[in-house]
């Protein structure tokens, strides 16, 4: 017998496995930065610090998210996960900006170091290797879930496996040509990549918690499902967001004044079904009225 684990279940597991990973290389990076003198790698280490902190963030905003609504919070708890999100974007950000500071402050003042690479060089292939599998889970369930703090969780350390990667050829440079100047010059690479996985993650999460219209594709498809059962949308009717994981579309569909209450009933549930099935987890409100209703109508629709 198969056994399947439940999507938010699953969010946690995934979500506790990048805060371990995180905890991991900040240990290894810290003690490999200390012994070594490398800018590059404590630059990786305070990266991985802000890693850690945004896991824990993370979990604990699936952990939240997962509530179900209540009468405090009709909409559900899915802006926690937005939240998250912005939070995140933000930490990465700063941590890149305090890391190019460092490295032009070095590289101004010339300040000789010696470096010592072989654990250095080791680390950040670990690095590199754990970053890929626990990134690769993380994406993946956030793609299950359509959850936001675990898709920013995913993006921070992808950007991880590039700087780790920068990080390792500026210490192998290093250790064959002896010039030491590589290393400010790898940390500002590796803080200018680590930017814009802040920057994208911050607008993601901003436009989201703004309540940003749905992307024009997934406008579209709605309209064509409307379309397919033969039904009229209201012109600019369409109110659709993402909430956390979730989104809420609101819908204005109109019909001939002669259909019933229950014809009327009947299609909008058939429409709603179709849009179940393409966005599983959404909140669908449809309200219905005459074709040829306006607020200043005149027409007696009784006759």
């Amino acid at each position: 017998m198969e056994y399947k684990i439940d999507i938010n279940t699953k969010k946690k597991l995934t979500a506790g496995l990048s805060i371990l990973s995180n905890i991991v290389l900040s240990l290894l990076k810290i003690i490999a930065g200390a012994l070594s003198g490398s800018l590059s790698i404590i630059s990786e280490a305070i990266h991985s610090m802000s890693d850690f902190l945004a896991s824990i963030i993370t979990f604990f905003s699936v952990s939240k998210s997962a509530i179900p609504a209540d009468d405090d919070h009709p909409y559900g708890h899915g802006k926690y996960e937005d939240m998250a999100g912005l939070i995140e974007g933000v930490l990465i950000i700063l941590a890149s900006l305090f890391i190019i500071y460092k490295s032009v402050k070095k590289i101004i003042f010339a300040v000789p170091f010696e470096t010592e690479s072989i654990f250095g060089i080791a680390v950040m292939f670990i690095a590199v290797i754990m970053n890929i599998f626990v990134s690769s889970m993380l994406l993946k369930v956030a793609k299950e879930s359509n959850s936001i703090s675990l898709y920013a969780d995913g993006e921070h350390l992808r950007t991880d496996i590039y700087s780790s990667l920068g990080v390792l050829i500026g210490l192998i440079l290093i250790k064959i040509t002896g010039y030491t100047v590589l290393d400010p010059i790898v940390a500002i690479f590796v803080a200018v990549l680590i930017y814009r996985a802040g920057y994208t993650i911050s607008k993601r999460s901003m436009s989201n918690l703004l309540d940003h219209s749905l992307p024009d594709d997934d406008i579209k498809k709605i309209k064509s499902i409307i379309n397919g059962n033969s039904v009229t949308l209201k012109e600019h009717s369409i109110k659709a967001r993402q909430i956390g994981p979730a989104k809420d579309i609101d819908l204005i569909l109109q019909f001939p004044q002669e259909t019933t209450i229950c014809e009327c009933h009947k299609i909008c549930d058939k429409v709603e079904d179709k849009i179940q099935i393409l966005y599983p987890n959404c909140s669908i409100s449809i309200h219905s009225e005459p074709i040829c209703y306006n607020k200043n109508c005149q027409n007696n629709c009784n006759k």
